[in-house]
């Protein structure tokens, strides 16, 4: 990651962190009372990141999933770390790749005691070793009140096309790139998807 994305620290937002990227919106008109699977809101917003990640990934590539896991000095955030992926993954064999590096916390400034400690699992697979959908559903439902969900930070690192893919929740997700070109089809392909907020600024990247 460090060749293609120097000096980027893999934290959110990521949209903000970096010179090239789009923000998406997934979750559109967003009501307390939709928050139940079925609902048109719950399913645009699945619809939505599912699409994108499809459009991104294709079946055969090779990707790079990091999901980093917090430690608040309990020493039980971590413990169970093949369950992370196990449910999201067909061949159990798949996850004899996992790797695992303890850091220091990812968000300092809320680390004044320095305690605290982010915990990064990376696992290198094809996209069709993945039960993505699933996966991706469960990081929507962390601020819905439905299960399952996750609620560690999940990042999807695409080889052949050098982007990063971060669904944050329900609200919406952030698309990196090294360069304008690679990510020209989805930026043209799903426009209307894009958060209104930010634009102007993710338009100016793409004239």
């Amino acid at each position: 990651m460090n060749e293609y994305f120097p000096n980027l620290i893999l934290r959110p937002p990521l949209f903000y962190n970096w010179e090239i990227g789009i923000r998406f919106e997934l979750g559109v008109e967003w009501d307390r009372e939709y928050h139940y699977e079925n609902s048109p809101f719950v399913q645009g917003v699945y619809k939505r990141a599912v699409t994108l990640f499809e459009s991104l990934h294709l079946q055969d590539e090779k990707i790079l999933v990091v999901v980093d896991v917090n430690d608040f000095g309990d020493g039980k955030s971590y413990r169970h770390k093949a369950r992370i992926f196990s449910p999201y993954i067909y061949e159990k064999s798949v996850l004899y790749k996992l790797r695992h590096t303890e850091m220091p916390y990812i968000f300092p400034k809320d680390d004044e005691d320095g305690k605290n400690k982010t915990h990064r699992f990376t696992l290198e697979c094809k996209v069709s070793d993945m039960k993505y959908i699933p996966l991706l559903k469960a990081v929507c439902n962390q601020d819905l009140g439905i299960q399952p969900s996750i609620f560690h930070r999940i990042y999807f690192l695409n080889f052949k096309r050098k982007t990063i893919f971060h669904v944050y929740d329900d609200r919406g997700c952030d698309l990196l790139a090294i360069s304008p070109e690679s990510i020209r089809d989805i930026y043209n392909t799903y426009n209307d998807w894009i958060l209104d907020y930010d634009k102007d600024e993710i338009e100016k990247v793409f004239r």
